[in-house]
């Protein structure tokens, strides 16, 4: 039982006996108290005035006293109007540092075999291009969100589905038999999901300009929505693009050359993303691909058409109409029979809950697609799966740099595999640049800088709440100083390098003296900080929010820090008060490296 819970339990009791009162929980509002107030925590009493038939001031006094004589780890309260401020005893926080270093993974439940099975989908590329800054972002998350639902004791699948077939990969394969003369990964020295995403961009460059062709005399002199209904009718006419859907149709057909160009430049795109995910250190349970689920999507949406669920137009199209849940019509399969992102979506999720006890779904993709999972679990619930209206989609915000948004077909993205040796290449130069690696080997540098500018990477980004658009700047992401990840993992290292020298002198910090007496108020501040990490991991699976993890450690190594400026470790003269602070160093330093383990950070012991 945590602090917290076990003063509400007081609280309760206090009320029964003093005023007769069964408060209900949402009454119980105690929180840290303020810095300049003092107390570890505040009771707002207000709530309770009524039942007291007293002045607030009177009831938090009474309610101090109770607590007081009832409650051993109390040592002293005061009252400030309608606020009760309660004091608790260093032996309280003694003994819970005791408990934090005796207990294995801190902070972490256990899954046992009646947890509940949670499937994470994260990533989600499509085969036409690199992964780029907004898929890192997606990767971070999804990643780091497995691992804090694991550590709230959930079993965990991480899913992934590939979007390997659709006009968007017609596309690109149009473009190679077009426009790169049978250039191979081999022969252009370049990554196959960079060499593929040339493709798509070659595709839309020649698009455009081919619909300029197609465009009217007298476009410049048309009004808006002229210039409209004109590119429109242009793109329709497009030679270029009727040749990419008739890829496609040739595709669904099963037509055997266009289907090995297709199994060609996949397993090209395939190796690339292996090589990313393997640097950002992420990786999946199941792989899905869509071209093995969009054909049960359509079978399904066929099935729903036949008991009436859907309705086909005269084009032969098939649609959902979705006003009776105050949406519009949405298509399931086009005129010509192909399938679209819904139907795959559907034959995949109902391939997964067949493969998979699964309790809980959570999608994590961008908000930009709000409509589609909203429109998804209605379908899905349409269709008699019980668990569709239960879909969780974590919707995240977009990710930008300061120069402004990117775009795939313009080849304006940042590449992935760029950003990574860009944020190590600014490390080591940081970090040269600050002394940080003098001591150490040429090998010890290269991993140094390598964690450090993964560290600030996934940091930076998983530092802001999921549900926010954010900018990503690379340089103010390694910063040694400020809320970032390189300042996190030089404290940690910095704490690792008091304990070697500890252990060098043959200093016992294992265990705890029994004397608390000289303890400061920045020592059992530090305590309560790191006796809140339970709770903080709890929190983020609750909220589906790596930020929250992020943040506390942040606050946790300020703490530590300023402790550290403040006061002797090695140099203490007390023997017993400068075990305490290795002790206490050592456990701040272990849940540092569990917080950032749940956010797939490494730290160094050396920097």
């Amino acid at each position: 039982m945590n602090i917290s819970t076990m003063l509400s339990a007081q609280v309760k009791a206090c009320l029964a006996e003093l005023y007769q009162f069964d408060a209900p929980e949402n009454s119980l509002q105690l929180q840290k108290t303020k810095k300049e107030f003092e107390g570890d925590f505040t009771l707002v009493v207000f709530p309770f005035v009524k039942a007291a038939r007293k002045k607030p001031a009177e009831v938090a006094q009474e309610m101090g006293e109770w607590l007081l004589a009832h409650t051993a780890e109390i040592k002293s309260f005061n009252v400030i109007q309608g606020f009760l401020n309660l004091s608790i005893a260093a032996d309280y926080w003694m003994n819970c540092l005791e408990s934090i270093g005796q207990t294995a993974d801190f902070g972490y439940k256990k899954a046992d075999e009646n947890a509940k099975l949670v499937m994470i989908e994260y990533s989600s590329p499509n085969t036409n291009k690199p992964l780029h800054l907004g898929h890192v972002r997606n990767n971070l998350l999804g990643y780091s969100l497995s691992r804090i639902m694991e550590a709230n004791g959930y079993k965990v699948v991480k899913t992934n589905i590939v979007n390997d077939r659709g006009i968007h990969i017609c596309k690109s394969m149009l473009a190679w038999l077009k426009w790169f003369d049978g250039a191979t990964p081999e022969s252009s020295g370049k990554k196959g999901d960079h060499l593929v995403g040339d493709c798509y961009v070659a595709f839309d460059k020649h698009f455009k300009e081919e619909v300029k062709n197609l465009l009217p005399e007298n476009y410049d002199s048309l009004d808006e929505k002229g210039k409209e209904e004109a590119k429109a009718a242009a793109e329709a006419a497009s030679p270029l693009m009727a040749e990419a859907h008739a890829m496609l149709r040739d595709w669904e057909a099963g037509k055997p050359e266009v289907r090995e160009l297709w199994k060609m430049m996949n397993e090209w795109v395939y190796a690339g993303f292996n090589e990313t995910y393997k640097t950002l250190g992420v990786d999946f349970d199941k792989i899905y691909y869509e071209s093995d689920t969009y054909l049960l999507g359509k079978d399904k949406v066929l099935e729903g058409l036949e008991k009436g669920l859907f309705f086909r137009k005269e084009d032969g199209s098939v649609w959902a109409d979705l006003a009776n849940e105050g949406l519009d019509q949405k298509v399931l399969l086009r005129s010509d029979g192909t399938s679209v992102y819904m139907t795959q979506d559907i034959g995949t999720a109902n391939l997964r809950f067949k493969e998979y006890p699964i309790d809980e779904m959570i999608y994590v993709v961008g908000n930009e697609q709000n409509y589609h999972f909203k429109v998804l679990s209605i379908l899905l619930d349409r269709l008699g799966f019980e668990w569709g209206k239960d879909l969780v989609h974590f919707s995240y915000g977009m990710v930008e740099l300061p120069e402004g948004k990117m775009k795939s077909r313009e080849g304006t993205v940042v590449d992935a595999d760029d950003l990574v040796e860009e944020m190590v290449n600014t490390s080591r130069e940081t970090s040269q640049e600050l002394g940080k690696l003098d001591a150490c080997t040429a090998e010890e540098a290269d991993a140094i800088v390598r964690m450090v500018g993964l560290g600030a990477l996934k940091y930076f980004i998983l530092k802001v709440d999921p549900r926010k658009n954010m900018t990503f700047n690379p340089k103010e992401s390694i910063d040694f100083n400020g809320n970032t990840g390189p300042f996190i993992q030089y404290a940690y290292a910095r704490i690792q390098s008091v304990l070697r020298k500890a252990d060098e002198q043959g200093i016992d910090y294992s265990s705890l003296s029994n004397n608390h007496s000289d303890l400061s108020e920045k020592e059992l501040s530090l305590i309560m900080h790191a006796t809140d990490f339970p709770e903080v991991v709890k929190q983020a699976g609750e909220t589906y929010s790596p930020a929250v993890i992020a943040n506390y450690v942040y606050d946790l190594v300020k703490e530590y820090n300023q402790f550290y400026h403040d006061f002797s470790i090695l140099r203490e003269e007390n023997a017993e008060l400068k075990a305490f602070r290795l002790y206490l160093s050592k456990e701040i330093g272990n849940i540092i490296k569990r917080g950032m383990f749940l956010l797939g950070i490494d730290v160094p012991s050396r920097m």
